[in-house]
């Protein structure tokens, strides 16, 4: 992996060397840069190395030098395509997956990126038709952000080296906090800076240097060439085959590989396979002195598989390296800590690892789908109603103002049942949204920010996955998950938490062929008697011990309740102090004292997420608003 930025349409003698400073724990090993003063076009690099090491170099150049590329990734598919171009004439001068990049672009032009089997974000400069071009991943695994305002286009792989730019303004995006504060990441092409954009998964752009024209456009198509005939037996062997082929795919390196191993049924599968092919491959987890720990569950299946493993635990007080992780990953994530520790201790070892990210989303294994399977036919036949809508609100006003917190959870038990028949909502709800009763802005927002934030809806983004009424709610909410959650917040925290200590991170069920062959599979087979994951499970029969196949999910997940108990009420009482919290006129204090000071119990499970947000947020908004490291 690496980090690539640059800019076009204006000179900055001193931006480019900044930028690529910003970015090195991303490249520390080498780095490059393309300056054509002519034009105003400028590239930047910085080189993680794991394939060619000593001649990766990047930018990288065609035989003529007039096509130049920097790449974020890894081409897994390379060799095939180098072949193929190769009969075609192009002249290689590397080992290295990058070269086939700048060939493809001569022989296919914008086409290119759906040939490419992989993850990665590339810039490519064209300098015959003076024009930029760049393309992110199918699903979104490598990030890439960009700025553009009349003739001038900035792009990286972290928005900090946009910022290096002192012409953008470091102002809050409240559309993009409001998203974050009921879904724990930000949706879309948003970031949580005003006139800041990522490309989204699947896309490309392009910058014609000469007239400032920019544009997108969605090269991926993900068909949904569902098989409802499939058989049990043939998704097993499909699954079997394209896992194993997507998990060797991805053991090209010329450095020490290893894999997260969290005991639970993705991460052992990817060992399972790995270790045909690496029997050696290390291994790595991490606790964190709770009782969801799989320590033991992952040393148990090391010891199966005979792969040496390694072990960590979280320290008592693991919010005292919030601040650096925020720094990061650019964003308030409640997951990234666990990321950020595991990484560190992995780069002790290995410079790239395979992560289990992907095979829920895929094969149905997260527990809301335990809560949409048994009721599916409800929302088929019952259509939303007013008085559903008017008891559910009665229930929230009720709920709000009998003031118990613990009562929440409930309260949203009671909503999600009166939502039946609008699938959108009761997706929402499950995945903890609550703009949906507009006097809960009043508890968030202070009373300045409430009527700038109520027009922004949450459940519209997630609308376009429930419009076909007679479809599935189970097979539209895995379409749902991901194509949004895992995207915009596992995938783009994987990333940032890695890279921060320079380890690449590959995820196999994220495989091309392995990601058509699980979304021709119907969902009647991947849920079935309520068992989440049934055909994956019925799969790695015979390939994991049975315990691994049935145990109940928890993966590398912090428990808010425990770390409230910790150290996060005594960090977020000195942090949301009643001074900071009313002169910076964002959030209502009332309603975080309210929390902070009451009974603590695992009933605030929510409440306690919440103040985990909020906290990063000031960690963030000292970083990036305040510029106060």
């Amino acid at each position: 992996m690496c980090g690539i930025c640059g800019f076009a349409g204006f000179r900055n003698d001193g931006l480019l060397p900044e930028m690529m400073s910003l970015l090195a724990h991303r490249g520390p090993d080498d780095e490059g840069t393309l300056l054509d003063h002519t034009h105003h076009v400028y590239l930047g690099h910085r080189r993680l190395s794991i394939i060619d090491l000593s001649t990766g170099h990047q930018p990288l150049y065609n035989e003529d030098g007039s096509i130049a590329v920097i790449f974020n990734g890894e081409i897994y598919n390379y060799l095939d395509l180098r072949k193929s171009l190769e009969h075609e004439g192009h002249t290689f001068t590397t080992h290295s997956d990058t070269e086939v990049l700048v060939h493809l672009y001569e022989e296919y032009g914008t086409d290119m990126p759906d040939r490419l089997n992989g993850i990665f974000a590339f810039v490519i400069y064209d300098r015959r038709h003076r024009r930029i071009f760049g393309a992110r991943d199918h699903f979104g695994v490598k990030p890439l952000f960009y700025w553009q305002k009349k003739d001038q286009f900035l792009f990286a792989s972290e928005v900090k080296a946009l910022l290096a730019y002192k012409h953008i303004p470091g102002e809050i995006n409240f559309e993009a906090l409001h998203y974050a504060l009921n879904l724990r990441f930000i949706p879309c092409e948003l970031t949580l800076f005003q006139e800041i954009y990522r490309l989204s998964a699947g896309t490309y752009f392009t910058f014609d240097v000469a007239s400032a024209r920019f544009s997108t456009t969605v090269y991926r198509d993900v068909h949904y060439a569902v098989d409802y005939n499939m058989s049990k037996e043939n998704a097993i062997e499909g699954i079997r085959h394209y896992l194993q082929q997507a998990v060797q795919r991805q053991l090209i390196s010329d450095v020490p590989i290893g894999a997260y191993l969290s005991g639970g049924l993705d991460s052992s599968s990817i060992v399972a396979y790995a270790s045909e092919k690496m029997p050696d491959i290390q291994t790595f987890s991490m606790g964190f002195d709770e009782p969801t720990d799989e320590v033991e569950d992952a040393r148990m299946i090391a010891t199966h598989f005979q792969t040496p493993f390694h072990e960590t635990f979280i320290q008592i007080n693991p919010l005292e390296s919030l601040r650096e992780a925020v720094w990061h990953v650019e964003e308030p994530k409640i997951n990234m800590l666990q990321g950020y520790f595991l990484a560190k201790f992995t780069r002790q070892h290995v410079k790239v690892a395979l992560s289990g990210l992907g095979g829920d989303e895929l094969f149905a294994g997260y527990v809301n789908n335990q809560f949409l399977y048994p009721l599916q036919i409800l929302h088929r036949m019952i259509p939303p109603n007013p008085i559903s809508r008017f008891l559910s609100h009665a229930v929230f006003m009720g709920g709000n103002r009998l003031g118990n917190l613990k009562f929440d959870e409930y309260r949203r038990g009671l909503q999600m049942l009166f939502s039946y028949g609008d699938k959108t909502k009761f997706y929402a709800i499950l995945r903890n949204v609550w703009d949906y009763d507009d006097e809960f802005y009043t508890n968030v927002y202070s009373a300045e920010l409430k009527h700038e934030m109520l027009p922004y809806r949450t459940d519209t983004l997630f609308e376009r996955f429930f419009e076909q009424r007679h479809q599935s709610i189970v097979e539209q909410s895995l379409r749902a998950e991901f194509h949004t959650k895992l995207v915009e917040d596992f995938l783009l925290n994987e990333d940032r938490t890695s890279m921060a200590h320079s380890l690449e991170i590959r995820v196999p069920f994220l495989d091309k062929d392995l990601v058509k062959f699980a979304f021709s599979i119907p969902y009647t087979l991947k849920i079935q008697r309520n068992i989440t994951k049934y055909i994956y499970k019925e799969a790695m029969r015979g390939v994991l011990p049975d315990y691994t196949r049935t145990k109940k999910k928890w993966g590398f997940a912090i428990n808010p309740y425990y770390q409230f108990k910790k150290d996060l009420k005594s960090v977020a009482l000195e942090m949301l102090n009643e001074k900071r919290i009313r002169e910076q006129g964002i959030f209502n204090y009332r309603y975080i004292h309210k929390i902070l000071h009451h009974e603590i119990s695992p009933r605030l499970r929510w409440h306690y997420y919440y103040i985990w947000q909020l906290v990063g947020f000031q960690h963030w908004y000292d970083l990036f608003i305040q510029n106060s490291p």
